[in-house]
């Protein structure tokens, strides 16, 4: 089958012949549908982010097809149509038991530890694969698989309420599917900031107050925009020490920023002030839980998560092609998600 794979960091992905995997008796075999490109995949192709063993095929965000089951699986079956957890875990350690298999010791991540999605097949335990709604199409149920569930984790984490106010510091596809979220979860106002005036629009039409970074302080502007008080939660997407710091910053008293985006610098903070006298909360947010799935999949299957303009665009199963749209990423460019359809 054709796969793209990272062979060595810091260099372009390559396009591959590599055998087909057969199921053991608990996995089945996917024919990929669609398969979203991350940011996480430029940090992996960049070498921010290790990656092993090498050559790997990345992509994490995938849906598809029940192409073939092994002899143990009862829940799926030949044709379904299924998206993927982001993990292959043993299921049965402390984490895995507790549904906090993020942290399973044998845990392995598609498109770092094992074959991803940027490929004509996949191979998953059946425990991470879910039937994918009729209602739900292959692009959107592939990067839902990440970005929202990520941002449906990341507001859990953050805890947030009912009438709470949000502000999301990156309107990418993390940040589009944090608005419509916190909406269905209650929230009072929900701020987006971004420095790209196409995803401030696009914010700006599933109901956020656009900030736009580019033009004041994003930190001065939700206070003047929350008449001085700030907000109850923050999400930081981007994964820049300089946000980071902005999300904690705009902070109400007890407020709570939850940092999700991928970064290997240090950002600043004023104990006193920023956190200890408001009694804040810096809470790190790490991937998504297998058990977040389903209330993911009913809130889109419902139409109370809409990814129909967050997939911009799409690609085929072609290097050069998944490149350029790293590279894109990389600069932040406007594209807010593009899928692989092999």
């Amino acid at each position: 089958m054709k796969a793209v794979r990272l062979v060595q960091p810091g260099r372009p992905l390559e396009l591959h012949d590599v055998p087909l995997p057969t199921p053991g008796p608990t996995d089945v075999l996917v024919r990929v549908k669609a398969a979203g490109i991350c940011h996480s995949d430029a940090h992996y192709r960049a070498g921010k982010s290790r990656v092993h063993p090498l050559p790997m095929t990345l992509g994490h965000e995938v849906a598809g097809v029940i192409e073939e089951t092994g002899r143990d699986v009862k829940r799926l079956k030949l044709g379904d149509r299924v998206c993927l957890h982001y993990l292959a875990t043993c299921g049965g350690c402390g984490f895995c038991l507790q549904g906090e298999e993020q942290f399973c010791p044998t845990g392995q991540m598609i498109g770092k530890y094992r074959d991803g999605g940027f490929a004509e097949f996949i191979l998953m335990p059946a425990r991470s694969v879910f039937k994918l709604p009729p209602e739900i199409p292959f692009q959107q149920g592939a990067i839902m698989m990440c970005s929202s569930a990520t941002s449906l984790h990341a507001l859990h984490k953050a805890r947030l309420r009912p009438g709470e106010s949000v502000a999301l510091f990156g309107a990418g596809g993390l940040g589009q599917s944090a608005i419509q979220l916190a909406q269905a979860m209650g929230a009072g106002a929900v701020f987006a900031v971004d420095i790209n005036p196409r995803k401030l629009e696009l914010a700006a039409r599933f109901g956020a107050v656009p900030v736009n970074a580019m033009d004041a302080d994003p930190v001065a502007a939700i206070l003047e925009l929350t008449h001085g008080r700030g907000v109850d939660v923050a999400l930081e997407l981007i994964g820049l020490p300089l946000t980071m710091q902005q999300a904690v910053r705009s902070l109400a008293i007890k407020g709570r920023a939850a940092l999700v985006g991928i970064t290997e610098q240090s950002f600043p903070v004023a104990p006193y002030h920023e956190v200890i006298n408001k009694e804040a909360e810096i809470i790190g947010v790490s991937d998504h839980l297998a058990r977040e799935v389903p209330l993911l999949l009913d809130l889109a299957a419902k139409r109370k998560l809409d990814l129909s303009n967050v997939v911009s665009r799409t690609v085929g199963l072609d290097a050069v092609a998944i490149n350029q749209t790293l590279d894109q990423l990389e600069g932040f460019g406007d594209s807010v998600r593009v899928a692989v359809e092999p």
